[in-house]
């Protein structure tokens, strides 16, 4: 059974952090008062200002924590790569974006601290690579580091195996697209202006006439193209899921992330026990240059 790359107490204290000041970004103008000055688009400078290095600091969390060991970092690397890659074959056509399934899987294999950067380095990467890169660009980091974060707050893969397993990630990859496109849309309906007054951001308004009218706004702007997503993730995940889980699994487990390196200068290999690994280096090991 692969084991999950853990977070400890300073990256979790992060991840809350800037989750709280996630959900603030997103949701402070459906409560400033109109005369407050805040529900402006000027503000959105200094929001990407102030989440950007938070989203560092959750990565810088999780090494100082050693919850992510050099083999860690290799595989968030490659991870990030290929998720960045796979973004732009969509070529943004009806939401169509295939990363998102890849998301899903890693985030169930290893975890939901290393889901969560996973989520957010990838979309930073992809933003680089097709030129994204906007006021935007940390909310999108936001939603998809929590997109990946859920995944790997489901049911363990010790009560959840096979087909079923599959099924779950499927319904929470449909259910995740959803999410992500209607938070994406919280962000950018406040600093749209000139709509129809029946879907348009009323500063000051009450909240529930604002939700409503944010209802509205999604299903007449963006419902085919979370709908797009959201296919996409369930075909994928039906139908390479299962590799890529079992590919996944096996590199996680040969990486055994959990395995602390041990030196024995007598050659003897160190006892193990049943419920932890131990990577024993003996002399004969280490090469002659580095004695």
């Amino acid at each position: 059974m692969s084991r999950p790359v853990r977070i400890g107490p300073r990256g979790a204290a992060a991840l809350v952090l800037v989750t709280l000041v996630g959900i603030a970004a997103f949701g402070w103008p459906l409560l400033a008062d109109a005369q407050s000055g805040l529900a402006h688009a000027q503000d959105a400078p200094w929001l990407f200002a102030a989440l950007l290095p938070l989203l560092v600091a959750v990565v810088v969390a999780t090494l100082a924590d050693h919850g992510m060991d050099a083999k860690a970092v290799a595989m968030l690397g490659v991870l990030a790569a290929v998720g960045a890659a796979l973004r732009p074959l969509g070529a943004g056509t009806a939401g169509l974006e295939p990363m998102f399934f890849l998301m899903v899987l890693s985030g169930r294999v290893l975890g939901p601290g290393f889901g969560f950067v996973l989520g957010a380095v990838t979309m930073f990467a992809s933003a680089l690579l097709t030129g994204g890169v906007g006021p935007w660009m940390p909310f999108q980091m936001l939603a998809l580091g929590w997109f990946s974060l859920g995944a790997g707050l489901l049911p363990g893969p010790e009560r959840i195996r096979g087909r079923a397993e599959l099924a779950m990630l499927a319904a929470y990859g449909c259910a995740g697209s959803f999410a992500y496109g209607t938070v994406m849309n919280l962000q950018g309906w406040v600093l749209l202006q000139g709509m129809g007054q029946g879907i348009s951001f009323h500063p000051g308004d009450p909240l529930p006439a604002n939700l409503a009218r944010f209802v509205a706004y999604c299903a007449a702007t963006s419902l085919g193209w979370d709908l797009g997503r959201a296919v996409l993730t369930v075909v994928l995940t039906l139908t390479l899921g299962g590799t890529v889980l079992k590919a996944l699994r096996r590199a996680t487990r040969k990486a055994a992330f959990d395995a602390p390196v041990a030196f024995d200068s007598g050659g003897e290999v160190a006892p193990t026990t049943p419920d932890k690994q131990v990577q024993v280096l003996t002399e004969s090991d280490i090469p002659a240059r580095c004695r």
